[in-house]
């Protein structure tokens, strides 16, 4: 029996993956789920998969479902204590992460000491920490699968490659980007509306990460993560505008070989090999169809359009702070624009004002602990930020 744990389940990424627990059988079982604050959701998957532990993130909803939870369900603590607590379960052998943002921090350093195999949706701690992380997961024998699809297509390409040698094998890792809504929109951007944002035409997904596709800075934050998994240059990562969202990235390696990893654009397939690996079974996606592929085209981005772009390539470049501090800024400043309290170009502002501040340590320097200051401070730089823009905009 395979318990997995996942760890928001009421997410697009957690509605997926419990669809794949059911495909893959009876031998596997969701053993515990977790939700933000949607109690409806929450209580319909109990039902249908009885879980032996839940977890409710939002304290005014776990106050409110702990007076209703179902008998042979035992409720965690709210918040992060109870996501922490899920994530190093002792009868769990998988853990999906699929929360959002940083609140996965501790979660995914939870299962990483408890030495879990862990299904990695929640890209933003391996862009805060993930040199870190990855040496905690080897100290630990723990075992990080990507899930994002792209992440997921780069992981396997490189299934042939040893750990360790991927710089020496690798010459080019091509990231792939839909473009999201706007790549092909001209004129000025100032006056994209939150709804207009929240519209991805390829994939449906939570409002902070359709938001950073929309910005492309969830391709900046996918380049950082990418780097930290593999321990790969971010000169090497190169990302390309590629509309049809069917080949999910691919790797050039130093004999000019080019492995590319191609499906149709459907989350379940990524989701499922995490949480099968390294086996492969029978997926809900749809087959590819090569015949009905008239064209697959791929361009560069603009990065002077999409500011967010360079400004997660620059917090690459530099290391240390600097990425947890680029990911803190880009959640104030995506929070204050789906609230309407910012302009969809506001982002970018927010997030350069915040890395200008920057004086972090060095890479060799950097801690765990150090990282949750930065985290902090950069999120009070932002809030600053942003409220200094909202002002001259009266």
């Amino acid at each position: 029996m395979k318990n997995v744990v996942i760890l928001g389940s009421t997410g697009s990424i957690g509605v997926n993956a419990l669809r794949s627990v059911k495909n893959l059988g009876a031998d596997w079982r969701a053993l515990g789920l977790t939700a933000n604050s949607n109690l409806k959701l929450l209580a319909a998957q109990i039902k249908a998969v009885k879980p032996a532990y839940a977890a409710v993130f939002d304290y005014a909803a776990w106050k409110e479902f702990r007076a209703r939870v179902p008998r042979g369900v035992k409720l965690l603590s709210p918040g992060v204590e109870g996501l922490v607590e899920m994530a190093s379960l002792k009868e769990a052998d998988i853990v999906l992460s699929a929360v959002t943002g940083a609140v996965g921090f501790s979660p995914l350093l939870a299962a990483i000491r408890a030495s879990k195999h862990i299904a990695l949706a929640n890209k933003e701690p391996m862009v805060m920490a993930g040199d870190l992380l990855m040496k905690e997961a080897e100290r630990w024998q723990a075992r990080i699968i990507p899930v994002d699809s792209e992440p997921s297509a780069i992981f396997q390409c490189l299934a042939g490659v040893k750990p360790g040698h991927y710089d020496a094998a690798v010459s080019r890792v091509f990231l792939t980007a839909s473009g999201g809504p706007f790549c092909a929109v001209k004129g000025s951007l100032a006056g994209v509306t939150p709804a207009q944002a929240l519209r991805h035409p390829r994939w449906r997904m939570g409002p902070k990460i359709t938001v950073d596709s929309s910005t492309l800075m969830n391709k900046g934050l996918e380049a950082i993560e990418i780097k930290n998994l593999f321990s790969l240059p971010v000169s090497k990562i190169e990302v390309l505008i590629h509309p049809q969202s069917v080949v999910h990235s691919g790797v050039e390696f130093k004999d000019g070989s080019v492995l590319a990893q191609l499906s149709s654009p459907d989350m379940k397939l990524p989701i499922q090999y995490a949480l099968t690996w390294p086996d492969r079974a029978p997926s809900l996606a749809e087959p590819l169809d090569f015949l009905k592929l008239s064209r697959l085209d791929f361009a560069r981005p603009d990065f002077r359009r999409f500011p967010c772009l360079e400004l997660a390539f620059e917090a690459a470049r530099k290391g240390g702070v600097y990425p947890a501090a680029l990911n803190a800024a880009n959640e104030i400043a995506v929070e204050r624009f789906i609230a309407g309290r910012l302009r969809f170009t506001d982002i970018p502002a927010v997030v350069e004002k915040v890395l200008a501040a920057c004086r972090g340590d060095s890479r060799e320097r950097l801690t765990l602990a150090g990282v949750v200051e930065a985290d902090s401070w950069a999120r009070q730089k932002a809030a600053d930020a942003a409220d200094t823009i909202k002002k001259r905009l009266k």
